[in-house]
């Protein structure tokens, strides 16, 4: 197969638009741009980091479905990259379907996997794929029942959310309204439902990079090694590669990423969540597009996830070879303040083998993601050693 790529801002230019231009984002537009796309980025809020390196950028209510089709229109991108959960994907299907962009990696992965009840229900339902317990509630009754049911303690999230945001754990019926106000508040876009999910018991949880890629004119899939993780409600805070893992848990993984993401279809690197224990391993959740935990592929492989997804989605060939042992740990703004900065950074990158990638956000908030401190070691223990140092020694400042 042959893949032209122009010049950018020409009338020979691969244009990409990038729906959400968070971190991640961010680096997919740095990738996209060595390799001659012109980047379009588009979020509800202006200087995004992505839209600090791409060619131009619109701030727009993303979850309206007229102004999105508008910007869509105006930027006749070939390829339209969804990077966050609060879009409306009706217009990504009408876009795909009239033949106007490649939606990537589908419109229907889209949908889907921006909903975890389409998503749950994809996997459990349809693929057979083993997963904890659930079931979805549409009130705070609903949920305490389904609670009741499943037996405590159970998970409860918001069918549309990100980096924790509005999930809880609850132990005793009386908290099911808590729970349910919480998630009301924490989703992306307004909604009335939940997924209440039991608690499995499982040794750790990885994300499984897949890469779906273009090879000799066929479709193929690859994976990374797997990454393992560390969250605090439901944001991670470090990650790590390779995980160790049974041979037998880890072909069962990539079973199961496999089946996944070839139902979704599409092409591009996709962070497939799973719990393992032992040789036993569960679905748990799918994303599209690079992963928040992947942030540690910037040190581990010969191509970043971000260099994996724009090859694959341009398709071009693609190597997830791993050439280190790494880990990655967040910093977080600490504090609510507009146009912070940052202190320490000569100490943080005086961390053997250490890096550092500031995301540039224009406001910070106590929880928020600022930053990512990468390391390798010999070990992934003295990797998260010398992340976790790095990033303790840089300070957000007024």
């Amino acid at each position: 197969m042959t893949v032209r790529l122009g010049t950018p801002l020409s009338d020979t230019a691969v244009r990409v638009m990038l729906l959400g231009a968070g971190e991640l984002g961010k680096e997919v537009a740095i990738e996209l741009q060595r390799l001659g796309a012109e980047v379009i980025a588009v979020d509800r809020y202006p200087n995004a980091p992505a839209m600090q390196v791409a060619h131009r950028s619109h701030v727009i209510p993303m979850t309206d479905p007229h102004v999105l089709n508008g910007v869509i229109l105006a930027e006749a991108p070939h390829l339209i990259v969804p990077e966050i959960e609060a879009i409306a994907t009706e217009v990504l299907a009408e876009i795909e379907a009239a033949g106007l962009a490649t939606v990537i990696p589908t419109a229907r992965a889209t949908q889907l996997t921006m909903n975890r009840e389409g998503i749950r229900r994809l996997a459990a339902e349809e693929l057979g794929l083993p997963t904890s317990p659930y079931a979805f509630a549409g009130s705070a009754q609903e949920l305490m029942e389904a609670a009741y049911r499943i037996g405590l303690p159970v998970f409860v999230k918001p069918v549309m959310s990100s980096s924790g945001k509005g999930q809880s754990m609850i132990d005793a019926l009386e908290d099911a309204g808590n729970a349910w106000q919480y998630a009301q508040s924490g989703g992306r876009v307004e909604t009335t439902r939940v997924i209440v999910e039991g608690r499995i018991d499982f040794d750790f949880e990885i994300t499984l990079l897949t890469v779906r890629s273009m090879r000799d004119g066929a479709v193929v899939t690859d994976f990374c090694d797997p990454i393992g993780h560390r969250q605090v409600k439901g944001d991670y805070v470090e990650s790590w590669q390779p995980q160790a893992m049974s041979a037998a848990a880890l072909k069962s993984a990539q079973d199961i990423a496999g089946k996944v993401t070839e139902a979704l279809g599409g092409l591009g690197v996709f962070g497939v969540e799973l719990f393992v224990k032992g040789d036993q391993v569960w679905f748990s959740e799918v994303s599209p597009r690079p992963h928040d935990t992947g942030l540690v592929t910037l040190a581990t492989q010969t191509q970043s996830e971000f260099a994996l997804h724009a090859r694959a989605i341009l398709g071009l060939p693609i190597d997830v070879t791993r050439r280190d042992v790494g880990a990655s740990a967040v910093i977080y703004g600490g504090m609510d303040a507009v146009g912070v900065a940052y202190e320490g950074i000569a100490d943080a990158l005086s961390v053997v083998t250490a890096d550092l990638r500031l995301f540039g956000k224009p406001e910070a908030f106590e929880r928020r993601r600022m930053g990512v401190a990468t390391a390798r070691g010999e070990t992934t223990d003295q990797a998260r050693e010398r992340a976790r140092e790095a990033a303790s020694r840089v300070r957000v400042v007024v």
